[in-house]
């Protein structure tokens, strides 16, 4: 027995020790970047040849989020044979971090040379060619990837972020799902599932994920992010303010993080802070009408009328404009005492809601993007919305098709080229530009026009059909539920409609003057003529001056009996309305 004990300790003395390198592998394998550059850069210090271990080097740099200093040790390396394919992957992601992407480009093709099969390779290519509009091509990427590397965790990521830009939450859910069965502890995949989850309304799941990511890094920011995210909708404003803080997130900028920061400030009554943020965020995002409505929103709560009437006067008269925006600026003229000023813009804000659709706007005039032409991507989309603007829809269809043609798999492109067949009243080939933009990503914008491309091609069912599948992946849009609930009035589903309008009502669209009066006008086709005399006193409280709000109350006060005098006085109202 103490002969067998000794053989087994020598054994065990003369079991050989992994090497430097194979342990700094392990350690970039659990994505311990440190530990892998500290295992590194002593082999560096006993001679390793710098060659040898560059590609490792800059890998664990990468990790760490230290950009530049992976440059150094990649840029100038004479990668050896054996390593070449990981230094040019690696130095392919410093230029794609960096935003040099045909330098990416260049650097990915070199690794190709080297590890054709390798999955992650295959992702950041699809990143790349994503980020530089050839989002067809990154659809292919991403379904090589998963084909060389079915449980590849970045492989599985990829293809569930696109499948859920393009098919939608419900249809990225079993691929998070099954990605997490094969690595459960992984955070980034935890973060989109969970993400994922709180979008599709599942919140109670979302926390519990967001939970299980702080058990495994106390740290994770996102995990506080989303977190505050959920403490915000429950009207926990303190906490959520907390919780953003500790996340980090409003310290680097992230727009996210600006968005909630103000809306948080604007709860609080500190406006003053909210529009600071707003104004930093709207200088990131200028096209981005919510935050220019929420802008506007905090000038007038916090009493800062010049300023509202001053910067939004003009934005609230285009075509197109929130009904909204003209109301605030309406009533920040009042309270400046200007009431003649203040009425043509609650004129404007009391007009019925136009179902049709109208361009958006730029910020850039259309002799401007005439002079530029379609050189970049803002500029052809500044183009041919200003064509579109001015009725050139011609012009417009020419320089669409142009810019398509020069970036064939970009989703944009093809979204833009439907807006200009729409506004020319081609409806099918909108439809058919929307339908290969939508199965690169798919937004409610998105929807909402080709939803009316559908009715311009005469296939309103095929309409109403997008609808309904916009509302059982997104229950909480309340647009999509007005909408498909005045088609269903229409054809006299009172009660469908209905049902629809209460979910709409319960999901945000309670000052929504459209959607009070269709409820109305559904419970009164039902015969619960309270149910509608509630509903339209709250239609006609939005919107005092809105001829159609005035004249149904009208109606439904006659009808009732309750009022004769009032409801007179309202129908003499909505006529004179009406008139203007």
């Amino acid at each position: 027995m103490a002969a067998t004990l000794l053989m087994l300790t020598a054994c065990s003395d003369l079991a050989p020790e992994i090497p430097p390198l194979e342990r700094a592998r392990l350690a970039l394998d659990r994505q311990d970047g440190l530990g892998a550059e500290i295992i590194l850069r002593d082999m560096a210090a006993r001679g390793t040849p710098i060659p040898e271990i560059a590609a490792f080097l800059g890998q664990a740099e990468l990790q760490q989020n230290q950009v530049g200093d992976a440059r150094r040790w990649l840029e100038n390396a004479d990668f050896t044979p054996q390593t070449q394919g990981l230094g040019y992957h690696m130095l392919g992601r410093v230029e794609l971090a960096e935003g040099h992407l045909p330098m990416a480009g260049m650097a990915f093709d070199r690794a190709l040379e080297t590890m054709p099969g390798n999955p992650e390779l295959w992702v950041d290519i699809g990143r790349l060619r994503y980020l530089g509009g050839e989002q067809k091509q990154a659809i292919e990427a991403s379904l090589r990837a998963l084909e060389l590397g079915p449980d590849n965790v970045a492989a599985l990521q990829f293809r569930a972020q696109l499948v859920r830009d393009s098919e939608g939450l419900e249809a990225a859910l079993p691929l998070y799902e099954a990605a997490l069965e094969r690595h459960p502890e992984s955070l980034t995949l935890l973060g989109d599932y969970a993400a994922t989850l709180g979008e599709a309304g599942s919140t109670r799941d979302m926390l519990k994920i967001a939970r299980r990511m702080i058990e495994l890094d106390e740290n994770n920011s996102r995990a506080f992010f989303l977190q505050a995210v959920l403490a915000a909708r429950g009207g926990e404003f303190g906490l959520a303010r907390n919780l953003l803080i500790r996340s980090g997130n409003l310290e680097r900028g992230s727009p996210a993080a600006l968005m909630l920061s103000g809306i948080i400030d604007m709860q609080q009554g500190n406006y003053a802070s909210a529009s600071q943020t707003l104004d930093r965020l709207e200088r990131l995002q200028p096209d981005n009408q919510r935050i220019r409505l929420l802008a506007a929103r905090c000038l007038a709560l916090g009493g800062r009328h010049r300023e509202l009437v001053h910067r939004f006067r003009d934005r609230a008269m285009l075509p197109g404009s929130p009904p909204y925006l003209a109301t605030l600026v309406g009533r920040s003229y009042e309270a400046l005492g200007q009431r003649e000023q203040a009425a043509p813009f609650l004129d404007a804000s009391a007009k019925p809601r136009s179902a049709a659709l109208r361009a958006m706007q730029t910020e850039i005039s259309l002799d401007v993007a005439l002079s530029r032409g379609p050189r970049t991507g803002g500029d052809a989309v500044a183009l041919v919305r200003g064509l579109i603007g001015a009725g050139q829809t011609g012009g417009a269809i020419a320089n669409a098709e142009a810019f398509l043609a020069r970036v064939p798999g970009s989703g944009d492109a093809l979204a833009l080229a439907g807006d200009a067949y729409l506004a020319a009243g081609q409806g099918g080939q909108a439809a058919d530009y929307y339908a290969q933009a939508a199965a690169i990503r798919r937004s409610w914008p998105l929807t909402r026009r080709m939803v009316a491309a559908e009715m311009a091609a005469g296939r309103p069912l095929s309409g109403l059909t997008l609808l309904e599948h916009e509302l059982a992946d997104n229950s909480a849009n309340s647009e999509a539920a007005v909408l498909l609930a005045s088609a269903e009035l229409a054809k006299g589903k009172a009660q469908k409609a209905a049902m629809l309008l209460d979910l709409a009502i319960a999901n945000g669209a309670s000052r929504d003057p459209e959607a009070q009066m269709l409820r109305a006008l559904s419970a009164m086709a039902m015969g619960e003529m309270e149910m509608a005399r509630m509903a339209a006193i709250r239609a006609y409280s939005l919107q005092r001056m809105n001829p159609a709000a005035t004249a149904l109350l009208a109606e439904i006060l006659a009808e009732s009996g309750d009022d004769t005098a009032q409801s007179q006085a309202l129908a003499r109202k909505a006529a004179i309305l009406s008139a203007r």
